[in-house]
């Protein structure tokens, strides 16, 4: 999407569809799904994937795209991998060390952060399996001054993302953070079993 009046209106829509949709959730993982299924198709330049050396990878993996939310866990030792779209499915609630990689920049700076092409990033580490992003955008969720996560969109192809739709991003962050707590998020995660649930200290 290469117009950004384009992008504004189109963001404008979907902003207004999704409070509706996520208002109208069963829980707060589910409203943050209405976000994270939202992004990827919403956001990025398409016709990054057709320069060349696009991918990291190859051949390319057939996904191409993510994102999810990971959430602050209680005891600040974890993010929770949350609502995720097209993650591996043994990576819904997995738990991440929350000093790990750009989430854990993103957690410790409460700043929203853009990989352009992340093979300029030397710290970058592979946190999502599902493929090697290439270009990356990480928006906190923040509700009071308080850090609850970081909203995170991947996509495989470098040079996808720029500050237009970090600036998205970072609304739609805002946005997930009220649905978040509206929907009692906080307590949930509170009640939230984590006995054997995964947990990813390193990257790759």
């Amino acid at each position: 999407m290469n117009d950004f009046g384009t992008l504004a209106q189109e963001a404008v829509l979907a902003f207004a569809r999704i409070g509706g949709e996520a208002a109208r959730a069963a829980g707060p993982e589910e409203a943050l799904w209405c976000v994270t299924r939202c992004l990827p198709a919403l956001l990025g330049d398409p016709a990054a994937a057709l320069a060349p050396n696009a991918f990291r990878e190859q051949p390319p993996n057939s996904i191409g795209c993510a994102a999810a939310a990971f959430l602050r866990m209680p005891d600040g030792r974890h993010h929770l991998i949350a609502a995720p779209v097209n993650f591996p499915a043994e990576q819904h609630h997995e738990l991440v060390d929350i000093r790990l990689g750009h989430p854990g920049e993103v957690a410790h700076s409460h700043h929203p952060l853009l990989l352009r092409d992340t093979t300029l990033v030397p710290s970058f580490v592979k946190i999502l399996q599902a493929f090697r992003a290439g270009s990356s955008m990480f928006a906190p969720m923040m509700w009071q001054g308080r850090y609850l996560g970081v909203l995170i969109c991947a996509n495989a192809a470098r040079r996808t993302f720029g500050e237009r739709d970090l600036a998205v991003q970072t609304a739609f962050a805002a946005l997930g953070a009220a649905l978040f707590v509206a929907q009692g998020g906080p307590a949930w995660l509170e009640r939230l079993d984590t006995t054997g649930l995964p947990v990813r200290s390193t990257g790759t």
